[in-house]
């Protein structure tokens, strides 16, 4: 029998928190403040990599050169005027709780500024021992898709075996790099096909639908071969 999973890994932005197209908007501001104009579309489907990936994406190897770090100081910029903005996705602190009651350790993973995360935790408003820790972008080196992040939250939250909750195909490379299934919900704007084609285990609309989920069998699952490679973000 498989050996059974006992960490869940939550992903923050486009899945506990409604918080996907804040960030779009604010690294659409930062681009204009350059008077570099990708088209929204272009940023949104970017959401969910870290800002060390993001901007050669969505843009250019020469505009990542030229500008790279003066965008994502200006995007963090951006985003802080609208964080009072961002509010929860339905059932995201019931689903904390209700795998902590579980049995299972819980733990955030997100690649987003430790800050940014701390509003949402205030927002979850979660007892001392729900969390068995928290991860940012302040503890890899490399954001999703590459596994860094989701490695040390595992390794922290003192786990042996994960899964992982998100909302991109990203998330479910990141997962399956580390030999996890990924459960997605489509709460970050991702289609349905595009998530199973990825590989996602489960695909729900948010957290809510979580709550009743067979967990057991998903802690049991694996992720699908070929998963570890992410889909293509943004063809040009």
């Amino acid at each position: 029998m498989t050996p059974t999973r006992d960490t869940v890994l939550l992903d923050v932005d486009g899945t506990l928190a409604d918080s996907t197209y804040h960030h779009a908007l604010a690294w659409s501001r930062s681009f204009a403040h350059f008077d570099l104009t990708p088209p929204l579309w272009r940023v949104h489907r970017a959401i969910g990599m870290g800002g060390d990936k993001l901007v050669a994406v969505v843009t250019d190897d020469d505009v990542e050169a030229r500008f790279g770090d003066d965008l994502r100081a200006r995007w963090e910029q951006e985003y802080s005027h609208i964080l009072d903005e961002v509010g929860l996705l339905d059932g995201a602190r019931d689903l904390v709780l209700m795998l902590r009651k579980r049995g299972l350790r819980v733990a955030l993973a997100s690649s987003g500024k430790k800050r940014f995360t701390d509003h949402v935790i205030e927002l979850l408003d979660l007892p001392d021992d729900a969390l068995s820790t928290v991860t940012t972008s302040d503890d890899a080196e490399q954001s999703k898709p590459a596994p860094d992040i989701l490695e040390v939250a595992l390794r922290q939250a003192g786990g042996e075996r994960a899964i992982l909750v998100g909302d991109t195909s990203y998330d479910v490379a990141s997962a399956a790099r580390m030999g996890a299934p990924c459960v997605a919900v489509r709460s970050g704007g991702f289609g349905v096909q595009e998530l199973r084609d990825a590989g996602a285990v489960l695909i729900v609309d948010g957290p809510q639908d979580l709550l009743t989920a067979d967990w057991d069998a998903l802690c049991r699952a694996e992720p699908p071969e070929g998963a570890d490679e992410p889909q293509e973000p943004l063809p040009h």
